[in-house]
């Protein structure tokens, strides 16, 4: 019996297949997600293998690292075989690659699209549990000045100043404003709360 509940451990199997072995002799991008997180967590169970419970925990979010990143210690430590220990590696991996893409978004000096401004806020509001409203303010070419929080936790007329969000404006030079606003949920239909604050920014503005 003992060796049958063994034979589950990473240990056992052939060096091709070990996912730190294979990583260093064949490179990271020939490693699956389960077997990078596998590499992290470092054992499984007494049942399962590190790979096959990096497999169930990518299972139960649809194979989304944006969405595992999304996960917080405690619901992590839900999982069989993952103990806070193992939690906060995943999590502070996690953050990592969140923390490097925004070190990208940073590149962005210049909106030319809808998806320069993706590619602006995503690392920074596109995996976070709560709500966030941000501004990006331009000069007259479109060039990025700067790039903030405005609120945190809700977006509603109390939460926006309005008068800040001008003197901000002033202050910088800027000839233009973009609003963003992101929703944990995932929903992409404006609220309209959403509605009501952009048109109240447009009037003051």
């Amino acid at each position: 019996m003992q060796e049958n509940l063994t034979s589950f451990s990473i240990k056992n199997w052939s060096d091709d297949d070990k996912p730190r072995e294979k990583l260093v002799h064949k490179g990271r991008m020939v490693l699956s997600d389960a077997e990078l997180i596998a590499i992290l967590i470092g054992s499984g169970s007494r049942n399962e293998s590190a790979v096959e419970l990096s497999k169930r925990i990518l299972a139960s979010v649809d194979n989304n690292l944006s969405e595992l990143g999304k996960l917080s210690v405690k619901q992590l430590m839900h999982f069989k075989g993952i103990g806070a220990a193992k939690a906060v590696t995943i999590v502070a991996a996690l953050e990592i690659g969140r923390r490097r893409r925004g070190g990208d978004g940073l590149k962005v000096t210049k909106i030319t699209s809808s998806n320069s401004v993706f590619d602006l806020l995503q690392p920074k509001m596109g995996e976070l549990p709560h709500e966030e409203f941000w501004i990006v303010y331009l000069n007259n070419s479109n060039k990025v000045l700067f790039a903030g929080q405005q609120s945190k936790g809700g977006i509603t007329g109390t939460l926006v100043d309005v008068r800040l969000v001008l003197k901000k404006a002033l202050e910088l030079g800027a000839v233009g404003l973009i609003l963003a606003h992101n929703h944990p949920s995932g929903t992409l239909k404006p609220s309209e709360a959403d509605k009501h604050i952009t048109q109240k920014l447009r009037l003051a503005s």
